[in-house]
């Protein structure tokens, strides 16, 4: 949209204060490059449009916003003169590309000083150069230096996952090797038991009844009840005195192997009724060696299923076998994160889904999520553990209109309102030196908002601090949003 052209006066662009400090030529200059434009309410240029012309108020008023998702979000109103907008990196050429990063629209009539974008960057060149190659380094440097500590903190976070890995995976693998030593001995001393059995005096139908009472005591092994303490108390006392009843030595021994396989007084009757007095000792000792066989293989099956699981959310948590883009189930990417992070959060942080799962999948970036989430939760354990180290993180989903929430609530001191409003800025940290770059929320801030055209807030008292993450359910495709 173009603005009504006025005159150009050198003394009205003089009492800016960007060109106060010019010369008589050099403002005549301005003004001969450059134009007076009346703007009625309205729009002056839309971001993301080839940045053309650099744009200086005179009078009025000006509201700039940013685009989220389907929504110009305002970001600056202002009626301050000589407030400037538009083509400001024309000076660093085509080394970047030149689209204004904002829109700006007028909410009365409006007059800019405006000048084209070449004028402005050769300008700025001739006049100040070495304020252009400060400004340049500040750039580029800045920007170099972004995303070589966003690196480097993708690195620290990947050691602390990997070694929280490590050692969620230590405590199964090490629980199937013993278990395996263990299940070699206890098969060892069955095939001798059984030989024991064999060359006795014992007829063909007291075996197979034995093999019988074998078959289904495995059987009652994987249906065996959860008892309480007390009550696996009661029945140990009352085994071991039948065992000890029945000339069977150390029972007292036996016992807690048959309770915990779900075994009472009446299966060993029947058992008794079954083998005969003479063999019920060999019979009971060859049982004992099955059950505990099978809970060494039930303790083998859970210790490899969860080492299967923790790959499995590593897989999930990294996304290395997924597209870049997806169709997600945002629950299963928490969960993922959560238990990658078990070992950071510890057991003094209590942990509590409220997860509604009504809420539907969504497209999205699932790698650039799950490290929202691992910056986010980081976050919230730090703050607890600042407040003593005990306390409650809860993560929470529910569905707002057109939007999945997803929010992350700790019971931590809270942050003060005096830096609330800088928490999301590049380098912003509260931590103390060598713990933190002060990158992870502007990078979690910029994969929300940017990368999947969401809102990322935050509200926060002493005991209750909040990060809300709303995510569109529909989205551009990358091809789209490219």
């Amino acid at each position: 949209m173009s603005g009504q052209p006025m005159p150009c006066s050198p003394q009205e662009v003089a009492s800016l204060f960007l060109f106060e400090k010019l010369t008589p030529e050099q403002l005549g200059r301005l003004c001969a490059a450059g134009r007076v434009e009346l703007y009625q309410p309205g729009p002056v240029y839309t971001e993301g449009d080839p940045a053309t012309c650099f744009y200086v108020m005179i009078e009025g008023t000006v509201v700039l916003s940013r685009r989220v998702g389907g929504d110009d979000v305002e970001v600056v109103r202002t009626s301050q003169r000589g407030v400037y907008s538009g083509a400001m990196q024309a000076y660093i050429g085509d080394r970047v590309r030149q689209v204004y990063n904002n829109s700006m629209r007028v909410t009365e009539p409006t007059r800019f000083f405006v000048l084209p974008a070449a004028t402005f960057a050769e300008i700025m060149s001739e006049w100040f150069p070495m304020a252009v190659h400060l400004l340049e380094g500040l750039f580029f440097g800045t920007k170099s230096t972004q995303a070589a500590i966003g690196q480097r903190e993708r690195l620290l976070a990947l050691g602390s996952l990997s070694a929280g890995l490590t050692h969620e995976l230590n405590n199964p693998a090490a629980a199937a090797v013993r278990a395996t030593a263990t299940l070699r001995e206890r098969v060892a001393k069955m095939r001798h038991k059984l030989a024991v059995i064999a060359e006795g005096p014992f007829s063909r139908e007291q075996l197979a009844d034995l093999i019988e009472i074998q078959e289904r005591t495995a059987e009652r092994v994987a249906k065996a009840p959860v008892l309480s303490p007390l009550e696996t108390s009661d029945r140990e006392d009352a085994l071991a005195d039948w065992l000890e009843d029945n000339g069977i030595d150390h029972g007292w021994q036996l016992a807690p192997t048959f309770v915990q396989a779900g075994l009472d007084i009446d299966w060993l009757e029947q058992v008794a009724a079954a083998v005969g007095e003479e063999i019920l000792p060999g019979a009971v000792g060859w049982l004992n060696y099955t059950i505990e066989t099978e809970l060494l293989m039930n303790e083998i099956d859970d210790s490899t299923n969860r080492i299967s699981h923790l790959v499995d959310a590593a897989k999930q948590y990294s996304q290395l076998d997924r597209a870049p883009y997806r169709v997600v189930d945002v629950h299963e990417l928490l969960d993922s994160t959560l238990l990658m992070l078990s070992g950071k959060i510890g057991p003094r942080i209590g942990v509590v889904k409220e997860y509604d799962r009504t809420v539907p999948e969504i497209p999205a970036y699932p790698a650039e999520l799950n490290q929202v989430w691992t910056n986010l939760i980081d976050n919230a354990v730090s703050a607890i553990n600042d407040a003593g180290g005990d306390g409650t993180l809860t993560v929470r989903t529910a569905l707002d209109h057109e939007r999945v929430l997803v929010e992350f609530r700790d019971t931590g001191p809270g942050i003060p309102p005096e830096i609330r409003g800088r928490i999301f800025d590049p380098f912003f940290t509260t931590k103390p030196v060598g713990q933190g770059t002060g990158l992870g929320l502007d990078i979690s801030w910029r994969i929300v908002v940017n990368k999947h055209h969401g809102t990322l807030q935050v509200e926060s008292v002493p005991g209750d601090t909040r990060f809300q993450v709303l995510l569109p359910l529909t989205a551009e495709t990358p091809e789209e949003a490219a």
